[in-house]
């Protein structure tokens, strides 16, 4: 039975290009493959969500620049919709260049995130959470942020937030956060250890707290008992997008299953992406 989904935050254009390695100064390379998709966690998250048989709808900035044609006709073409803060700006949606080095799947990343595109919490649409069954939040929109994680709580429905790093802000909504999946880059003011993370989503009330460190085991704590999920060992082509990827995966199996068990899927379906270069084709491949 399919689901509904809202993810709020990011919306790019992503450049993504494969090659031997990033360019050193002065240097210019050819890249063996290139694509191009929209991006952002929130974003690839929806694809993801929608791709497991959901409806999925983003709500960020995206604008009438002409480019933003390319990341509707992405969206629209995994079956993602769009709910625009600011349909009259003009400005150009944030661009990632991305290099995939061929032999590692590592990626080199240079973007510009929201913080020029930020929009005010009377953009929020109303009735915007009506038939939501679940809300992912990853920080980029923090006033849209806070707002939805406030509404979704007060109906009962279960926000997951992606912590890929702190962001200005995180503390307004992580009160009404149900479901908290960091990455080992996420570091709250005065945390210098994991489990000084651990302590401090606690301490706020967040009951399923999760952190993934790529291809290395996920640590997580539920209900205060703590616990260690391995994640699934595949050759690695390109590593870009697969926290986002399992993000979406996440929010799908959790209204299925038990925490630990979607963590262990979602990590199966962020696994399987990395065996495929960009964000997208791991969809087009049967598991």
């Amino acid at each position: 039975m399919e689901k509904y989904g809202l993810f709020v935050g990011l919306v790019t254009l992503d450049l993504i290009y494969l090659a031997q390695s990033p360019p050193q100064n002065n240097q210019k390379i050819v890249a063996s493959d290139y694509t191009l998709a929209a991006g952002g966690p929130a974003t690839n998250a929806a694809v993801s969500f929608s791709h497991l048989g959901n409806q999925a709808t983003v709500l960020g900035i995206v604008g009438s620049h002409p480019m933003t044609q390319l990341i509707q006709g992405d969206l629209a073409n995994y079956k993602v919709g769009i709910i625009d803060l600011d349909t009259t700006t003009q400005n150009a949606p944030p661009v990632s260049s991305i290099i995939v080095t061929q032999a590692t799947g590592e990626r080199a990343v240079i973007s510009i995130n929201a913080v020029k595109t930020q929009a005010t919490s009377e953009s929020i649409p109303p009735e915007i959470l009506q038939n939501v069954d679940i809300v992912l939040i990853d920080g980029h929109q923090m006033a849209i942020g806070s707002e939805i994680a406030q509404m979704a709580k007060a109906k009962n429905i279960p926000v997951v937030i992606d912590g890929g790093s702190w962001k200005h802000g995180f503390d307004k909504v992580l009160p009404f956060v149900d479901y908290a999946i960091c990455s080992a880059n996420f570091s709250p003011p005065s945390c210098h250890t994991e489990d000084e993370v651990f302590t401090y989503l606690s301490e706020i009330g967040i009951p399923h707290i999760a952190i993934t460190h790529g291809e290395k085991p996920i640590r997580y704590l539920q209900n205060g008992k703590g616990g260690v999920i391995d994640v699934p060992s595949v050759p690695s082509v390109d590593t870009l997008g697969a926290g986002d990827i399992f993000h979406g995966a996440f929010c799908h199996y959790i209204l299925r299953e038990s925490f630990t068990t979607a963590l262990e899927q979602a990590a199966h379906i962020a696994s399987f992406s990395c065996q495929f270069f960009g964000t997208r084709r791991w969809i087009d491949s049967p598991q």
